[in-house]
């Protein structure tokens, strides 16, 4: 609903809306006390009658009459003369006020409000049920893209308007307790703000799985099973998150990581002929750039190090960070940065589909982060958040980013020895600078107060729901710059739906009702829809469950270790020293089990400073397994040859295969 529409919807003249409900009379009492922001009026109420008491109400606006124009003032205590109520006689009414603003009559005889007062109200000044008349101009925000997102709590005949380039362009936050509907709120915030700017693109970083029921003919999900995020993508610090399974990094691991990475991109780059060669080539590879790489490279460069005879002190690091990247490549549930798809450049696929670029009808990303790994979602948020920002303002102004935070208070908690320091730095980011580039932020927080106060003090529009905390209280108290201890003082009490919006979208803080979301636009997370309904926990398939749980499926770390696989048991019969068939078990359990799919074949070529002999048969080298069956076959004709040839020159097969491409997978000592 635009600007035009809001005065519409308001029903509003010039004259008071009366009914012949209303008494004629409006006075209510009379100002006795007034400093700077508060005042006191006292009432009287006919004795043995309670009409005038029932016309206060904490949290209403009240006006005070000025002669020329009327002074503004919200309810926020109320208390008697005495100490108890008297059924037989007046009782006299003693009413706290805070003063808001002022509507004044301009000099064409229109009238308007204004958050400064002119006059103050003087000591007997008539206070009264406010205007509805008045009311709206209060809340009306006087700007092209307003937009109505509910009803003031007090006059539900008034829109309550918001201004959405202002909400966006100085970033939002949605607190409030669980169950109060923070979610339903935000869903209709991002409806609104997807209609008002056609180029905003939204990326919902949902940990519940509960936003894709409420835009499902503007979102696209993406999901683990949906979901190809290169590894390469991430910087050494987000890498390393994912390595060392959110615990603190090693020293000597971390300095084998920074080196070994750029042989990897090298590598890569010296392979691959395109349009990335031509681009890395302008700049230095640091672990850094987001320059794409092959697993088998880099454990090859470790397995190198391991090797070599001299730094026998490194070599426990480098096992241990080798068994380290083997177990988080095996894991299934790290697939969706490991699997197939995600050895070639996609960057730009990548880029495309999580940023809704070009949007296709569909501007909102719903992030689904439920089936992410804990111990690297914070890892898997900062490289969004910090792709987010680089887009943004690489687009120079020509895209509108939207990063909506859900349970914002795990990424930038208010300690800052907790969470992951990379996705604190990129929200922060975001925060301080996006207004320049055209990116926003929302965030979403049931405790404030365990929020970072200098990312939730950068967002200039709040909707405070219902909070139990005194604690959080105090922070949107401290946060919001025109939020006061009155207006606050009731966040505890208002009902589910309610909200106080302060900040740059309103022109005063407003009590107000969000409107009411179609059910089929209701936020629910995917895990409560019951898709069996009439199961119970009696007939519940508990084998099912557990398989989901286990996750037995292995994601596919190379075609090459398929083919080596094959090899050695292509030939069972081979002879083998005792100490080989050792070293191949070593091998076979490290390789882990292949699955049906595989990535490009592994050739040694790979290694940074290396090229390989041309094939004697092209058709038969094309494949891994043909060479390493090759190598088998090699070594069991020269065992087998009549006479042994002398004990220093005669090769083994485990000699044979140290030679070859295979030096690569095994340990020297």
């Amino acid at each position: 609903m635009n600007n035009n529409e809001f005065h519409r919807a308001s029903g509003v003249d010039e004259t008071e809306r009366r009914s012949a409900l209303q008494p004629a009379d409006r006075t209510l009492g009379r100002v006795i006390a007034c400093d700077g922001a508060h005042a006191t009026i006292a009432a009287e109420t006919e004795p043995g009658s309670t009409d005038v008491a029932q016309l206060w109400s904490v949290g209403r606006l009240i006006s005070i009459e000025m002669g020329t124009s009327r002074v503004a003032a919200l309810v926020f205590a109320m208390r008697t003369d005495e100490r108890q109520w008297s059924s037989d006689r007046s009782n006299r009414l003693l009413i706290d006020v805070e003063l808001m603003g002022e509507v004044y009559r301009t000099d064409d005889g229109s009238e308007r409000f204004s958050s400064g007062i002119s006059r103050y109200p003087y000591l007997g000044a008539v206070a009264h049920r406010i205007r509805t008349g008045d009311l709206a101009k209060i809340y009306d925000s006087s700007k092209r893209d307003s937009c109505i997102i509910g009803k003031l709590t007090q006059d539900d005949t008034i829109g309550a308007a918001i201004n959405i380039p202002q909400m966006l362009s100085k970033h939002f936050a949605v607190v409030g307790s669980t169950g109060v509907g923070k979610t339903t709120a935000v869903s209709l915030l991002l409806n609104k703000a997807i209609a008002t700017d056609p180029k905003l693109r939204v990326l919902i970083l949902d940990p519940h799985n509960e936003f894709a029921a409420a835009f499902p003919d503007h979102s696209v999900v993406i999901d683990t099973d949906t979901l190809d995020l290169p590894f390469w993508l991430m910087r050494l610090e987000e890498f390393a998150e994912v390595v060392f399974r959110g615990r603190k990094p090693v020293p000597e691991e971390m300095d084998v990581l920074r080196e070994v990475i750029p042989e990897a991109k090298k590598a890569f780059r010296g392979t691959d002929g395109s349009a990335v060669r031509r681009t890395s080539d302008k700049s230095a590879i640091t672990p850094d750039s987001p320059v794409p790489y092959r697993m088998a490279d880099l454990l090859a460069s470790i397995d190198e190090r391991i090797g070599r005879l001299e730094g026998r002190g490194e070599k426990p690091a480098l096992r241990s960070l080798k068994g380290r990247i083997l177990s988080a490549i095996n894991d299934p549930r790290y697939n969706f940065m490991f699997s197939s798809n995600t050895i070639s450049d996609t960057i730009l696929e990548t880029v495309a589909h999580i940023f809704r670029i070009p949007g296709e009808g569909k501007p909102i990303s719903v992030f689904q982060l439920s089936g992410i790994p804990s111990e690297v979602v914070n890892s898997v948020v900062s490289v969004l958040c910090r792709m987010s920002f680089e887009l943004a303002v690489l687009a120079r102004g020509s895209l509108h980013m939207l990063v909506v935070c859900e349970e914002a208070h795990r990424y930038v908690p208010a300690d800052p020895e907790r969470g992951f320091f990379p996705t604190r730095q990129s929200i922060a980011q975001i925060a301080k600078e996006g207004r320049k580039y055209g990116i926003s932020l929302g965030v979403i927080s049931q405790r404030p107060s365990e929020l970072d106060q200098t990312i939730l003090s950068q967002c200039s529009t709040v909707f405070a729901m219902r909070l139990s905390n005194e604690i959080d209280q105090k922070i949107i108290l401290s946060a919001v710059p025109n939020a006061s201890a009155s207006t606050t003082s009731f966040l505890s009490s208002i009902g589910n739906g309610e909200a106080i919006a302060f900040g740059e979208a309103v022109g005063v803080p407003m009590r107000m009702r969000f409107d009411r979301v179609p059910a089929i636009k209701l936020p629910k997370a995917s895990g409560t829809v019951s898709h069996a309904p009439h199961e119970t926990p009696d007939t519940v398939d508990l084998n099912s469950i557990v398989t989901r749980m286990r996750a037995t499926a292995r994601p596919v770390i190379t075609g090459f270790q398929q083919s080596v696989e094959a090899a050695f048991s292509d030939l069972p019969e081979s002879p083998v020293a005792p100490g080989e068939a050792d070293d191949i078990d070593r091998w076979k359990r490290e390789l882990g089990t292949p699955a049906t799919e595989g990535y490009e074949p592994y050739r040694p070529d790979m290694l940074p400073g290396r090229t390989s002999p041309p094939p004697q048969n092209p058709e038969r080298m094309d494949s891994a397994s043909g060479a390493v069956n090759d190598l088998r076959r090699a070594g069991f004709q020269m065992q087998t040859q009549s006479g042994p040839p002398p004990a220093d020159t005669r090769p083994s097969l485990r000699e044979s295969l140290l030679k070859k491409p295979l030096g690569s997978l095994y340990r020297k000592d």
